[in-house]
């Protein structure tokens, strides 16, 4: 068998399945490898400044509340379902810290604990009303993040609370690792955990396939309420963690920084499903594209852009990549429910 079909003269099945793989591994690092571009241009204009490594332990570090809150969303995205709330979530969870451990004085380990359990809870909440009453997710968690973020005005007297436990600062931004902060390092370790989960147990593969194709999935046996409600459980959580960092990132809590995060995390999620496994939202995908976004917006800072450009970054990403995301997918619509 030559290049060209000895009957047809067309390319010989070898030829057009090795353009296929070239097309598809072109489609799964595009990102990476517009990611480098970035760094590369940006590197040829401001070479002492945006290539020194102070710059990028600083870029790794203090995203990595940003891709833990996207990990996040990813879970319940992937179900089929979005949580408006991981942002309510992740800024209660600090705040909690805060309140128990500045205000009142607790131990640092159980606070976190609690924290933790607080982000479960509201979950739980949100599975109960969506899946219950039958509500469309973003209705639902919109409405709860609000009501969330009354009650850390509450608790906080709409004020930033500092002083949380040295411990916790120290084993999340002053404790590094070839100079970048551990923050960084627990996001990456919750990246590989996701992907694990995803591609090789079994909730990790009904959580697919309910994304994919709910009422076929509950066909073939699959707990489709069971699946969607663990998803939103596991993603209250993983967003109360990102609360936790966020917490010993700035040694204190802001009642309302932490929900300017959630757009920028819908922005990552989205343009992550074009990366790695193009159509699906993925952990690896999510990851490359928080660092992408955040080296785009640093290098325009540091040529002297406007603040506002982090808005315009972030809000045209989540557009384009919604957008990137549905031409993979054959244009598609989204079974969101």
């Amino acid at each position: 068998m030559t290049s060209l079909d000895m009957q047809t003269g067309k390319p010989s099945l070898s030829m057009r399945v090795s353009k296929l793989n070239w097309k598809t591994e072109g489609e799964r690092f595009a990102l990476v490898f517009s990611w480098l571009l970035l760094i590369v241009l940006f590197g040829a204009l401001m070479p002492d400044s945006f290539l020194s490594w102070r710059n990028f332990s600083t870029m790794f570090g203090s995203q990595a509340v940003l891709v833990v809150l996207t990990l996040a969303i990813v879970i319940p995205l992937t179900s089929g379902d979005f949580d408006l709330s991981g942002a309510s979530i992740l800024t209660m969870s600090s705040m909690i810290i805060a309140v128990l451990n500045v205000k009142l004085g607790w131990p640092i380990v159980p606070v976190l604990l609690i924290a933790l359990l607080t982000g479960a809870v509201i979950g739980a909440v949100n599975a109960f009303f969506v899946l219950y009453f039958r509500i469309h997710s973003l209705i639902v968690t919109l409405g709860v993040g609000t009501f969330v973020n009354g009650l850390i005005l509450w608790i906080s007297n709409s004020q930033t609370i500092s002083g949380v436990s040295m411990d916790l600062v120290e084993w999340v931004i002053i404790n590094r690792l070839f100079g970048i902060p551990l923050a960084f390092f627990y996001a990456v370790g919750l990246a590989v955990v996701l992907w694990y989960v995803m591609e090789f147990t079994i909730p990790g593969r009904k959580l697919l396939f309910v994304g994919r194709a709910r009422e076929v999935a509950r066909l073939n046996g699959i707990n489709v309420t069971r699946v969607r409600a663990t998803s939103f459980v596991v993603s209250g959580t993983v967003s109360a963690l990102a609360g936790l960092l966020y917490a010993g990132m700035t040694g204190s809590a802001d009642p309302l920084s932490g929900l300017n995060l959630l757009l920028p995390a819908f922005a990552a999620a989205f343009l992550g499903a074009t990366s790695i496994v193009p159509g699906r939202f993925n952990a690896f995908g999510s990851l490359i594209s928080v660092y992408f976004l955040v080296t785009g917006i640093t290098g325009l800072t540091m040529l002297g852009a406007n603040t506002y450009v982090q808005n315009l970054f972030y809000g045209g990403a989540l557009v384009i990549a919604v957008s990137l995301s549905q031409l993979v997918r054959n244009r598609q619509p989204q079974d969101f429910s």
